[in-house]
């Protein structure tokens, strides 16, 4: 089983950084990305966005296709030269450059490369608590808010406490922890097409668990989750409505 990072000692506070988008931001929640970068850009920082970025590598990986996993990874290692953090708005992305990259590369010409790429990744709300400190102002409307957390934010990145602590600074949002926040939404990329009896009846514990937090919004921090989320909650006609927590956070700071 992989391990999940380690806390790592706060780096001194950055003027830039890098932000690598993913795939699923890029083709299904833009406005993620976007409001991902406006935080980053609300603390004073410039935030780089390599044109030429695609994809992780995460799904042929995980496919078993390991040569086309690292064709993918590859042609991402030079877009993002020098020290900057990598920050990435998604526990799954980020898991992946950072966990797996380095076994991915192991013995290739550029692992060195590779794993000094792998060093500086970030998650966004991880980013934001333990290297920017943040402090906001909620200027939104009273809501109640439950929080979804991915599997691979939680055990190979080490997010759990980030995102609810941004959250909780919130004056106007009420957080209702989900009961069985560690178990999976049943995506899983290519589970959920290979397996979808399965996804389906692990959404459905899914969705009854956030029914039972009497919330009006389940935000997470991975877009592959909301898709299989906001799909069931769709389908079931349920009133509750998933969100990218960089645009929650977002909305709330603007009103």
């Amino acid at each position: 089983m992989t391990q999940p990072t380690p806390p790592r000692p706060s780096p001194t506070r950055p003027s830039k950084v890098y932000f690598f988008g993913t795939c699923l931001v890029d083709l299904f929640f833009p406005d993620a990305g976007m409001a991902g970068m406006d935080l980053l850009k609300a603390q004073g920082l410039t935030v780089v966005f390599p044109q030429g970025q695609s994809c992780c590598g995460q799904p042929a990986y995980n496919s078993g296709y390991r040569a086309d996993a690292l064709k993918v990874a590859r042609a991402q290692l030079d877009l993002f030269p020098g020290d900057l953090p990598i920050v990435v708005p998604s526990g799954s992305c980020a898991g992946m450059m950072k966990k797996h990259w380095p076994h991915l590369f192991h013995g290739e010409p550029d692992e060195a490369k590779a794993v000094q790429v792998s060093s500086r990744v970030w998650e966004l709300t991880q980013f934001l608590v333990q290297v920017l400190d943040v402090k906001l102002e909620d200027k939104g409307e009273p809501v109640r808010v439950t929080w979804h957390a991915s599997c691979h934010a939680q055990r190979e990145m080490g997010v759990v406490e980030e995102p609810k602590a941004l959250l909780r600074q919130l004056a106007n949002v009420e957080l209702v922890e989900l009961k069985r926040e560690k178990e999976c939404c049943g995506f899983g990329g290519t589970f959920a097409v290979r397996h979808p009896e399965i996804s389906a009846a692990m959404v459905g514990d899914k969705v009854d668990d956030i029914e039972q937090t009497g919330a009006k919004r389940v935000v997470s921090g991975d877009c592959g989750c909301l898709l299989n989320i906001n799909g069931a909650l769709e389908g079931g006609h349920k009133p509750v409505q998933g969100q990218h927590i960089a645009q929650f956070l977002k909305e709330r700071l603007h009103g």
